[in-house]
């Protein structure tokens, strides 16, 4: 029979298994090094000539360990505020949709951007699609002014460019444009998992 600290370990782990997983092989492609990156980043020309996997593997690929942190950390702060509210399953299917929004998005609007690389398009989903549960299920001012902040952020970047200071020590520039298709595959996912017959059982926790 279980103890009570077992089963909070269990939970603990099942509840933080995502975010490890991404974590995990986003520092293993890291380590790898530029092999691992020119194979897997997002890169308009190969992925129109059929290498498709890069509109998903190339949001595990980061500009160095600056750029890596940084994701890594946001990851987990959205996972402490929101790793709650959806199941694993849809969590998974919210992933690959945000990476999808993403990667299409870039490809349709951007030619010219030739590569991306990065987990803050998917973040900025993830956070919006967890605050949307928690708006349905719980409400609070709190998730309201989260909402709020969220979208003034995105607004922001797309009138004026990256948040003062967020290109500083990245290697790189800041591609807003990805965080708001991240954002609104986010929001469409979440509202089509919501809006599903039995969603409180089927797909939130």
């Amino acid at each position: 029979m279980q103890t009570d600290d077992a089963r909070k370990k269990a939970f603990l782990l099942g509840h933080w298994l995502i975010p490890l997983l991404l974590a995990g092989t986003a520092l293993i492609v890291m380590m790898i090094g530029d092999g691992a990156a020119e194979t897997l980043r997002y890169q308009r020309a190969s992925i129109l000539e059929g290498e498709v996997w890069r509109m998903l593997s190339g949001h595990l690929v980061h500009l160095g360990w600056h750029h890596l942190v940084l994701n890594l950390a946001g990851l987990l702060l959205i996972w402490a505020l929101t790793g709650d509210t959806f199941a694993d399953p849809a969590w998974w299917l919210l992933i690959f949709l945000c990476a999808l929004s993403v990667a299409l998005g870039l490809l349709m609007f951007n030619p010219e951007l030739h590569w991306y690389v990065g987990l803050s398009g998917i973040l900025h989903g993830l956070l919006l699609a967890g605050l949307v549960a928690r708006l349905q299920t719980e409400g609070g001012s709190y998730v309201l002014l989260l909402l709020v902040v969220l979208a003034l952020k995105l607004t922001w970047e797309q009138l004026f460019g990256a948040m003062p200071g967020s290109e500083s020590g990245l290697g790189g520039k800041v591609v807003v444009d990805a965080h708001l298709y991240g954002a609104l595959g986010g929001a469409v996912g979440a509202v089509l998992l919501l809006s599903l017959p039995g969603a409180r059982t089927r797909f939130l926790r």
